[in-house]
């Protein structure tokens, strides 16, 4: 499937044939997208933390300075965790299991994989997950 063959203007609908080519093609070029976003804003992130040296003479500014990096850090690491996320969806694309629940092997729905590219569940599968969680953190 090349990517020529999607028009700029399509969205993924709830009417036509779940997962068939177009739909593929149109959520591997937002995750290829996103995932480029990603690794654009992380490399910049290396830059900042490479350009502000540890060298600042006041306490305070040396403070500031680390918890921002301390922010860089969680940031990037979320960053990693994302693209690892984009990876294994696009995975998923190549073997024909993207946009299915991992529970259920329903279908996830359209505006749910707009919303979250990198579903894995469905909303229900989703709400019975955090609930379970939610049971075991209680306890």
């Amino acid at each position: 499937m090349s990517s020529n063959m999607l028009s700029p203007d399509y969205e993924p609908a709830d009417k036509e044939d779940f997962m068939n080519p177009m739909m593929q093609e149109f959520f591997r070029q937002r995750l290829v997208a996103w995932k480029e976003e990603l690794l654009r804003e992380s490399g910049m992130t290396l830059q900042n933390m490479q350009t502000t040296s540890m060298q600042e003479p006041d306490v305070a500014d040396r403070a500031s300075l680390e918890s921002e990096r301390a922010l860089e850090l969680r940031t990037r690491d979320r960053e990693r965790k994302l693209i690892s996320k984009i990876d294994a969806a696009l995975r998923r694309i190549e073997t024909g299991e993207y946009g299915y629940c991992e529970d259920t092997g329903e279908p996830i729905g359209v505006k749910r994989l707009i919303a979250r590219p990198i579903a894995t569940l469905s909303i229900e599968a989703q709400e019975r997950h955090e609930r379970m969680e939610k049971t075991h953190r209680d306890e």
